[in-house]
C-alpha cells in the first residue's frame, strides 16, 4: 500500500527526509562520521600530548625522565603549564657531565693498572692508638638551670 503525501506538502522532498518505514541513511553516515571524528581527535590529542617525550627521547636519560614526569603531571592534572615546561625542557639540550668524568675514571684506572709498585718500599710504622671509650675518664652530664 503506497502512502500518499499530505495534500499540503510539496511534491519534491529533499533527499535527507526519509519516508516512513525506510532506513535513515544520513543518520548512519553521520553516526559513523562522529564516531571516527571523536576517535581521531582523541588520537591527535594524545599524539600532541606525547610530543615532548618523543623529542626528549633523543637526549639524555635524566632529561627524558623529567619530561616524562612533567607530561604525566599535565595529563592527570589538566594543567597546561606542566606540558609547556616539559616541551621547553625537551627543546633545551642539557650539558653532558657524565661522559668526561667516566673517560677520566677509565684513564686513571688504566694508569693505576700499568704502574708497578715500588720494589723496596718501606713498610709504614703503626701509629699509637688513641684512648678508647673504656680508657676515657667519666664526665658529668651538663647541668641545665631552670628559670622559675
Amino acid at each position: 500500500m503506497a502512502e500518499s503525501l499530505h495534500p499540503v506538502a510539496i511534491h519534491h522532498l529533499p533527499p535527507f527526509i526519509t519516508a516512513p518505514g525506510e532506513t535513515d541513511v544520513l543518520f548512519f553516515v553521520m553516526a559513523i562520521f562522529v564516531l571516527f571524528a571523536v576517535i581521531g581527535i582523541g588520537i591527535f590529542y594524545f599524539k600532541i600530548h606525547a610530543l615532548p617525550e618523543q623529542m626528549a627521547h633523543r637526549g639524555q636519560k635524566v632529561q627524558f625522565e623529567l619530561v616524562a614526569v612533567l607530561a604525566l603531571l599535565a595529563l592527570f592534572t589538566h594543567n597546561h603549564l606542566f606540558w609547556v615546561a616539559g616541551l621547553l625542557l625537551a627543546f633545551v639540550p642539557l650539558p653532558d657531565f657524565s661522559t668526561p668524568l667516566v673517560s677520566m675514571a677509565r684513564s686513571l684506572d688504566r694508569l693505576a693498572a700499568s704502574a708497578e709498585p715500588a720494589a723496596s718500599a718501606p713498610e709504614p710504622t703503626p701509629l699509637p692508638e688513641a684512648p678508647g671509650p673504656a680508657d676515657a675518664p667519666p664526665h658529668d652530664p651538663p647541668v641545665v638551670q631552670q628559670e622559675t
